[in-house]
């Protein structure tokens, strides 16, 4: 049995929730669907301590009884705009007459010697970790990366308990200068720098500075850091690292759309309006490009309006849009990764931790399918999320999603349930 409705918005982030709640203003019936069990997305993802933001609080009770919330829905396939999801209880098919991508992003990580130490995990993947009560009180915690995720990242660490250690960006001092020079353009941004350095008073911030290696036996036991100075040991607990965001575009792709292949990553292509070169398919948020809470909020509102009719209302956003769309830009421009982020990886580490393969094993492998097919790279659980954006980074493969269904392990049980319409396999390993 498939279930019908008029928009079906795929992620509930803040994207999902602006574009839920504008298409249902509309008239128009909703379903709202997420693999998460609470409202939210990474974002906004609830704290069991210190619950969610207001603004997120908000945002969801502004959908009650005018949107149909699917918890637990991990969309696996699709054909056309028909979706198959796995749920606890079973597989579910729908079929909408408008779609809104707002899949989100995931981090960035590149691998260096020590990367797969259990203590070594990505900065957001820490925070997540922390929101849903891993316990980190008292312990030794260095972050980072690029971006201001780390900013945000460590803040939510120390509120739990956590020692931060120092805090390590990538970028120069003189590019920081020249990204904070330009603040006062977004004053909301300003006023949120402001509020997180005030919330990480006395913990070091280092710029110019990487890892670039971990050590331990069995566990992180330090990191050895570079900067400008030469090298230095640091011992810790956990090490929270990431070098910002990249799109989540395996369902943009599965489903046909037209990508962008940008300076920094792959990202769903879209007229003003975000429709993409599919009809019927809109696309909102990071799946556009990573720009941040404002914009995909102000960007699940234009794909709300348009899937629910109004042009309008959509096209009064516009300005809005580009406004936050500027300051994308400028934070790709400001935090551009050092080249030599590209080169730590040696010969033995290991760049698909799912299938323990190292860098040596991809000698001669010019795409994800040759890497596949000679070394098993990107066919574990993650199908090469996390591998795929690391060795494009590197500039082994080209940018862009695999888009292979499943889109994630499921059960056998839920292909079988699929309509014969609905790929669930492809022909390819």
């Amino acid at each position: 049995m498939i279930e019908r409705c008029d928009v079906a918005v795929i992620g509930a982030g803040p994207a999902g929730l602006a574009a839920a709640h504008a298409a249902a203003g509309h008239g128009a019936r909703v379903l709202l669907l997420d693999a998460q069990p609470r409202h939210g997305g990474q974002v906004w993802r609830h704290d069991v301590v210190h619950g969610a933001p207001r603004a997120a609080r908000d945002a969801i009770a502004a959908l009650d009884g005018r949107v149909d919330w699917r918890a637990q829905h991990q969309v696996v396939a699709a054909d056309g705009r028909r979706l198959l999801t796995e749920t606890p209880d079973g597989a579910v098919e729908i079929e909408a007459a408008q779609l809104v991508l707002a899949t989100g992003a995931r981090e960035l990580l590149l691998p260096f010697p020590g990367w797969t130490l259990p203590g070594v995990t990505g900065a957001g993947g820490l925070q997540a970790l922390a929101k849903q009560g891993w316990p980190l009180a008292g312990k030794r915690v260095l972050v980072a990366g690029s971006g201001p995720l780390l900013l945000a990242a460590a803040a939510t660490l120390r509120k739990h308990g956590a020692t931060v250690l120092g805090i390590h960006e990538q970028a120069s001092a003189a590019r920081l200068a020249a990204f904070a020079a330009q603040l006062w353009r977004w004053p909301a941004r300003a006023w949120q720098a402001v509020r997180l350095r005030a919330a990480l008073a006395g913990v070091p911030y280092r710029s110019g500075s990487f890892v670039q290696r971990a050590f331990g036996d069995t566990h992180l036991q330090g990191v050895e850091l570079r900067d400008a100075n030469g090298t230095q040991q640091i011992a810790c607990d956990h090490l929270a690292i990431g070098y910002g965001l990249v799109p989540n575009i395996e369902l943009a792709v599965l489903l046909g759309c037209a990508l962008d292949h940008g300076a920094t990553h792959a990202r769903v292509q879209a007229d003003e309006l975000l429709r993409t070169s599919v009809p019927g398919v809109l696309a909102a948020g990071e799946a556009l490009g990573i720009a941040g809470l404002a914009a995909a909020r102000i960007e699940g509102a234009i794909a709300g309006h348009v899937a629910g009719g109004d042009e309008a209302a959509a096209r009064a956003l516009l300005p809005a849009r580009a406004r936050e769309r500027a300051f994308a830009t400028l934070l790709a421009r400001q935090f551009a990764l050092d080249p030599r982020l590209r080169t730590l990886a040696e010969a033995d580490t290991v760049v698909c931790r799912c299938e323990d393969v190292p860098l040596a094993a991809l000698d001669g492998c010019s795409d994800p399918r040759s890497a596949r097919l000679a070394a098993r790279c990107g066919m574990g659980a993650c199908q090469g999320r996390i591998c795929g954006a690391a060795l494009a980074e590197l500039g082994r493969f080209p940018r862009g999603g695999l888009g292979r269904p499943p889109l994630f392990p499921a059960r056998l049980a839920t292909l079988a349930a699929a309509s014969p319409s609905t790929p669930t396999r492809e022909n390819q390993p």
